[in-house]
């Protein structure tokens, strides 16, 4: 346990409230299979998978400013609400130590109204982290969702779709993007079906890395030439690759896994699948990133030059990383397409381009409040690491790296297999990205 951990808990051992906090699902996210919930405006929260809490827990320095912050683990429960309808609960989680993080709930949460007081029976006992429903159930119930679902997501689901929206906010029925919604769906339905032989369940917590923006703009990439982790069966090894070599990701070592972009002249919010994402050409690929830094009228240009130089110091970083193999890792770049006024008038005065201000909010010294009121500056060992406070103004343009389910390194000492020096596959898309960003930033000067 770090030292600035230690001495948080030391200090902060209040009682924990009896009130839980209602998720909802996190309308940004437009990628991944694991649910992704919305635990506040600055926090969210996912099934908590011990490999991935093992590299937040232990983050290199150098890859902090690259990665969202980690905020610590909640109990999630499945739950009816006052009104008889199913919802997803979390609280405060009295485990281990150095997981004791989580104090008070109304730090980063809904508002009151959308709490539900907890009920006087005792919780039944967490399983082990990773036994999320009983491997065998597991295996039985991936099988059924296989089967019954996936023809059907590819028949009934539009790999691409084009919703409008009325100006200043969205339509009801449209709260949630379909990828976000359907995860939700499919999480729900999972713990019903388990409700009788289990019913909590750990989540790790992360920062939301969209909360600073009006309408966010989000692009999520699969990244490296290779997808399976160590551990992956024969099965999944050869599905995985045949994935790989199907799509971009073999050719260019990345591929688009989702996208949402806002179209502010027109109103419209433009979503993409990985389905769509896999289907991609070299020459469709470049397409679609042109679609995501275009706003219907023009080329946001000035994106361009903060995005190219964020990658080739996330390139930097990780070949200074040894050992480290980022498996099915994703990277996100997330813009605003409605900015503030002010901000679109200060990028038209720098003609397009990013003001210098705009790099120094990862430059931030000062901890942030976590959820539940932990400061978790200490959690992944001292420091904020190059976090921006949560009281700045956002950057113009953010890229971090996401999802690490199947990430390894030498320090995980249970890993059969030790990787030495880069990950080249990663680094390999690092590259082709920065190229092909490049390309667009030339042509759209001449």
């Amino acid at each position: 346990m770090s030292p600035a951990l230690e001495a948080v808990m030391q200090t902060d051992q209040k009682r924990y409230p009896s009130q839980g906090v209602m998720l909802e699902p996190f309308v940004h996210q437009v990628g991944g299979h694991s649910c992704v919930l919305r635990f506040g405006e600055q926090t969210i929260c996912k099934p908590l998978i011990p490999r991935e809490h093992q590299f937040y827990k232990s983050l290199p320095a150098e890859m902090r400013k690259f990665t969202p912050q980690y905020r610590g683990v909640v109990s999630v429960s499945f739950e009816e609400d006052e009104e008889g309808s199913l919802c997803l609960m979390a609280y405060p989680l009295r485990g281990e130590a150095g997981d004791l993080e989580n104090v008070d709930p109304t730090a980063d949460c809904e508002p009151k109204h959308k709490m539900l007081k907890r009920s006087n029976v005792k919780p039944p006992a967490l399983l082990p982290e990773g036994d999320y429903y009983g491997k065998d159930r597991t295996r039985q119930m991936r099988k059924e969702d296989k089967n019954k679902s996936h023809n059907r997501e590819e028949r009934e689901q539009a790999e691409v779709l084009c919703y409008s929206l009325e100006k200043g906010k969205v339509i009801p029925q449209l709260k949630h993007n379909p990828w976000s919604l359907k995860c939700h769906q499919q999480q729900l339905q999972r713990m019903k079906e388990n409700a009788k032989h289990r019913n909590q369940y750990k989540f790790i917590l992360l920062e939301n890395l969209t909360w600073r923006y009006n309408m966010p703009c989000v692009l999520d990439l699969k990244m490296g030439t290779r997808q399976h982790g160590d551990d992956a069966s024969e099965e999944k090894k050869a599905h995985q690759i045949r994935k790989c070599q199907q799509s971009t990701s073999s050719s260019i070592g990345v591929r688009l896994c989702g996208m949402q972009v806002y179209q502010a002249d027109s109103g419209q919010l433009i979503f993409m699948n990985k389905y769509h994402g896999r289907k991609l050409t070299l020459a469709g690929f470049k397409e679609a990133l042109f679609q995501f830094f275009h706003d219907g009228r023009r080329l946001r240009r000035e994106l361009l030059s903060p995005v190219l130089r964020r990658l080739q110091e996330m390139q930097a970083a990780l070949e200074a990383c040894e050992s480290y193999r980022f498996y099915s890792s994703s990277l996100l770049i997330i813009y605003d397409g409605d900015p503030p006024r002010a901000q679109r008038q200060r990028h038209c005065h720098h003609g397009g381009e990013e003001g210098e201000e705009e790099e120094d909010d990862e430059e931030e010294d000062e901890e942030d409040p976590g959820a539940f009121g932990f400061h978790c500056g200490g959690a992944a060992g001292g420091g904020t690491g190059g976090w921006p406070s949560m009281g700045e103004p956002g950057p113009l343009v953010d890229v971090r790296m996401i999802d690490f389910a199947h990430t390894t390194c030498r320090h995980y000492g249970e890993d059969s297999v030790v990787h030495e020096g880069q990950d080249s596959g990663y680094i390999f898309g690092l590259q082709n990205l920065i190229t092909i960003i490049s390309e667009l930033e030339d042509h759209s000067a001449d």
